[in-house]
């Protein structure tokens, strides 16, 4: 076999050029806090076979991309056999993603007749969505990150103009309009994620307008719950439960059982800001009876498959009940969550074990919460806002209460040698 023929099979399969693969990549390596340096000739070096291990760097960020390991993409350490079996190629594969992933059938593209204008269509979708893919994988491992909102708005508006191009029949019209809110919700949610909540209600009122113009109720779902996350994290739990209960009224929360657990899951998170510790436990009942109906082999968009499970309720029953002083139960949903979560949440990890920390030290365990607080990485999730402000507020409360243990002491030196400010 000459060359790297999986490389070359999985890039066609997600409609990447090499020149296309190589600003992907170049984008999660800034969105990780390093320099983007692959090149066409870097992509090309792997397709010829000139490079069969790729930098370690590198490495994981085609990881993120491809969604599975570096050796499953024709790369073969040093010394090892360098023999593969390209994968066979389905036919129908873009069209099942595209499909679960805007909620919308897509029309296949047609050849433009001499003169006329180009006709866009599925293929145009299809590479759209690659690059949301990456932008998906960029924002678990990394979250926050304003270059990840700069890219999902950039992309927002590749998805727009698209439209005034050519001509298209109005499903694949819709499919673009639900890329854009696509894009913007990710925009959103990183500005959420990285406490720029001005942004984010900038980036709500776009994308709720872009995915109606969509049709889709699935795109819509994702931007109102996000809307009721925003106002939770601002400390507005009345407008967070109206949102949300905008997001669980829409038809895909009846009809998919995984949309319900979420929208439950959510709303309970936000209840713990309300001090009702009965309706937490009831929303949070109904959202484990969801999650357990729900069929894991239906078709979903890439933004769901890619976060919600088993993990994620157990991380939100944990925000709940921190909300609410319940550190004990808060404790016992934060090693269930970190027991489930998938490797690459590492931006979740991050979060997930500074609640831990506090929940510790909601119930007096000084020692054990700041050493759960010191095993958070400090880069690049260490950095994140949102463990950031956690972090600190565990040392002021330290302070306060505790200024003369030396467990005090030990993550004041800690939190100083390490730098930790908020983005």
């Amino acid at each position: 076999m000459e060359g790297n023929q999986i490389l070359k099979a999985r890039m066609s399969e997600c409609g990447f050029t090499q020149a296309e693969l190589a600003e992907a990549l170049n984008s999660d390596l800034r969105a990780a806090g390093y320099e983007g340096s692959v090149s066409d000739r870097t992509v090309r070096n792997w397709l010829t076979g000139k490079t069969h291990w790729p930098h370690h760097r590198q490495r994981a960020a085609l990881e993120a991309i491809f969604n599975c390991p570096v050796t499953e993409l024709g790369f073969v350490p040093r010394g090892e056999d360098s023999s593969r079996t390209a994968p066979s190629k389905d036919p129908v594969h873009r069209r099942r993603f595209i499909s679960a992933s805007t909620g919308v059938a897509l029309a296949a593209t047609a050849v433009p007749a001499h003169g006329a204008r180009p006709r866009i269509g599925e293929s145009d979708v299809w590479r759209l969505f690659a690059k949301f893919a990456v932008l998906i994988a960029s924002d678990h491992r990394y979250g926050g990150k304003l270059t990840i909102e700069t890219q999902a708005s950039a992309l927002a508006g590749e998805a727009i103009t698209l439209q005034g191009r050519g001509t298209a029949s109005q499903r694949v019209r819709g499919a673009l309009y639900g890329c854009a809110a696509s894009f913007i919700s990710s925009a959103m949610w990183a500005a959420i994620d990285g406490c720029r909540f001005d942004a984010a209600q900038r980036h709500f009122d776009r994308a709720s307008s872009l995915a109606t113009m969509s049709g889709d109720s699935t795109i819509q779902f994702r931007i109102w719950s996000h809307a009721g996350s925003l106002y939770r994290h601002m400390g507005r739990p009345a407008d967070a439960l109206a949102a949300n209960d905008v997001a669980r009224r829409l038809p895909v929360a009846r009809r998919d059982p995984l949309f319900a657990s979420l929208g439950h899951a959510r709303h309970a998170a936000i209840q713990g800001l309300t001090g009702d510790m009965r309706a937490v436990r009831h929303t949070l009942g109904h959202a484990r009876e969801a999650l357990e109906q729900a069929d894991p082999a239906e078709q979903r968009p890439l933004w769901m498959n890619a976060f919600y499970d088993q993990a994620e309720l157990e991380n939100l029953a944990l925000a709940a009940y921190l909300a609410l002083g319940d550190y004990e139960s808060a404790e016992a949903h934060a090693h269930r969550s970190l027991a489930l979560l998938r490797p690459e949440m590492r931006r979740t990890h991050s979060i997930t074990t500074a609640r831990l920390a506090q929940s510790q030290l909601g119930q007096g365990d000084l020692e054990l919460a700041v050493a759960t607080a010191m095993s958070i990485p400090t880069d690049p999730t260490g950095q994140h806002p949102r463990v950031t402000s956690m972090l600190q507020d565990m040392g002021n409360t330290l302070r306060l209460t505790a200024p003369s243990s030396p467990h005090t002491r030990i993550w004041d030196e800690y939190a100083h040698a390490s730098r930790r400010s908020p983005q």
